[in-house]
Formats: structure tokens, C-alpha cells, sequence
């Protein structure tokens, strides 16, 4: 057998050497796009994804699953679904979430049709029914607790799209304001005015009511459980976003002020709708906020 030479241990030497180089290579975090090699990194525990968008009809094991599907314009108009489970079986029983086993949402794809009802559950199906008095393209969600749910902040939402045949009153998104009026003529205004808001930062949104007559409102009637309720949607994607209330229920509104916390999870702008209660009605402020 040959013995080694000089030369054989210097090519083992720089092959180690390069190989050493490319595991190093291969194993160095590399900026994605539009990010700097300087840009903190968002940790974990603010990335929300636990919180589903209802941007499919399944996730977490749970699935959407159509039993009457709207398909004409009405004030009454029916809608009835399951929701399966991870074993493929109904599901007819999760976590009160601000007093609801589910939440049920419907959307028009230019944010100038919104609703937000409860449905009953009849044997394993839920139903309730909508007023959808337009035509137009919509999208529907399920948001729930799932009964063995390992953070009960963050629901599951399911969503599935559906049309409404016949001619549709389109009307543009609203650009992103400071306040809204409500059609009961309350005024709902941003505290930060029309700041942008960061994508993937977990902040506080600061919302003043004042009443018709123009004074601030300084206490809420219950309204599911808590001092209000927000879900915003993303403008271009229809994806669903949900604002916890940070006030306990009862407590006074400083500066009347309603405040949720929130934590967006993309850029763009997104249609928020707040509803609260007072004067013995709810009411529903719709407005737009901006995303970076």
C-alpha cells in the first residue's frame, strides 16, 4: 500500500476547509427580501399564529362545511352550516367567546356591507339568516373556541366565499380616517388621528365616542360580555382580524375612550368595525386604518 504523500494531505486539508466554509454558509441567516441584514427579528411570541384569517374554509383540524349557502338578495336571508371536527364529525359545542359559541360574519368584498350575528344550533347544523339587500361578492366567517384550545384569546375563523346574484351598488373604500360617524349619529374618533399602524407589533387602539350631541360618552352598556366588540378586515385580501377589549367590563371610558388591543399580522389597510352598546341600542362604527 502506498504511503500518504505531502500533497495528499494538503488536498484533505483544503477539502475540509471548504467544506467547513459551505456548512457555515449554508447554516448563516440570510435576509429575506425587502429586509436588511440589520432588521430585528420578530419573535415568536408576536407572531399571531394561533389566530387563524379565515382565509380558508379549514384550519386547525376544523373544517367549514355548507349546508344553505346564500344565493339571493332578502332581509331574511338563510344560511345554515356545519363545522366538522379534526375526526371529521360535527362539532356542536366550543368555549364561550364574550358569551357566543360562535361568532358569524359577513362581508361584501368593498367593506360597505357588514354583518354579525349569532346562529342557533339545530341537532348538529347552525343556522341563523343575514340581510343582504345588494348583490355583490362576500365572504362569510365562523369564529370559534375550540373546546381543547391551548390559548383561548385566539380563535379559530373559518371563511368561504359566496355571491349574491343581480346588480350591485359598489362603493369605494373609505381612505383611512381619523373618526366616523355612525348611522345613529355618533362619532367615533381615533386618539392617534390617522397615524399609521405597525404590521406585527402588538399596540393599543384608542377610540373616543361621543354621543349625537356631541358629548363624550363616558360609560358603555355591556355588549357580549365586555365594553364592546371590534373585528377589522383586511381591505384586498378579506382576511379577519380580532381586537381584544382591554377595559374590564363596567369600567368607565377615560377621555371616552373604548380601547382593544390589536395586532396586525399584514401591511395594507383594513376596514375596522366597532360595535358597543348605549341608550338601549347597539351601534356600529365602520373605519379605515392603514398598516406598514
Amino acid at each position: 500500500m502506498r504511503k500518504p504523500r505531502l500533497t495528499d494531505w494538503l488536498f484533505l486539508a483544503l477539502a475540509m476547509v471548504i467544506g467547513v466554509a459551505a456548512v457555515f454558509v449554508a447554516l448563516r441567516p440570510t435576509p429575506g427580501p425587502g429586509h436588511s441584514a440589520h432588521r430585528p427579528v420578530v419573535t415568536a411570541d408576536l407572531v399571531p399564529a394561533a389566530h387563524s384569517d379565515g382565509l380558508s374554509e379549514a384550519e386547525s383540524g376544523y373544517r367549514f362545511e355548507r349546508v344553505t349557502t346564500p344565493a339571493a338578495r332578502g332581509t331574511e336571508v338563510p344560511v345554515a352550516f356545519r363545522i366538522l371536527g379534526p375526526d371529521g364529525r360535527p362539532v356542536t359545542r366550543f368555549l364561550d367567546n364574550q358569551t357566543k359559541q360562535l361568532h358569524f360574519f359577513a362581508v361584501r368584498d368593498d367593506m360597505n356591507v357588514f354583518q354579525h350575528v349569532h346562529p342557533t344550533l339545530d341537532g348538529d347544523t347552525w343556522r341563523t339568516s343575514l340581510a343582504l339587500t345588494d348583490g355583490g361578492a362576500y365572504r362569510m366567517f365562523a369564529e370559534f373556541v375550540p373546546l381543547d384550545t391551548k390559548d383561548p384569546r385566539h380563535p379559530v375563523v373559518l371563511g368561504v366565499p359566496f355571491t349574491v346574484p343581480g346588480d350591485t351598488t359598489f362603493v369605494p373604500v373609505p381612505a383611512p380616517a381619523g373618526d366616523t360617524v355612525t348611522a345613529t349619529g355618533y362619532r367615533v374618533a381615533r386618539a392617534e388621528g390617522t397615524a399609521r399602524i405597525s404590521a406585527m407589533r402588538a399596540q393599543v387602539l384608542r377610540l373616543a365616542i361621543r354621543g349625537p350631541d356631541g358629548e363624550l360618552v363616558t360609560a358603555v352598556d355591556p355588549h357580549l360580555g365586555a365594553n364592546g366588540h371590534m373585528t377589522g378586515f383586511h381591505t384586498m385580501l378579506l382576511s379577519a382580524t380580532h381586537l381584544h377589549p382591554v377595559q374590564p367590563l363596567g369600567a368607565a371610558l377615560v377621555n371616552g375612550e373604548l380601547t382593544f388591543h390589536s395586532l396586525f399580522s399584514e401591511r395594507g389597510e383594513y376596514r375596522l368595525f366597532l360595535e358597543f352598546s348605549h341608550g338601549g341600542r347597539v351601534h356600529t362604527a365602520a373605519i379605515t386604518v392603514a398598516v406598514d
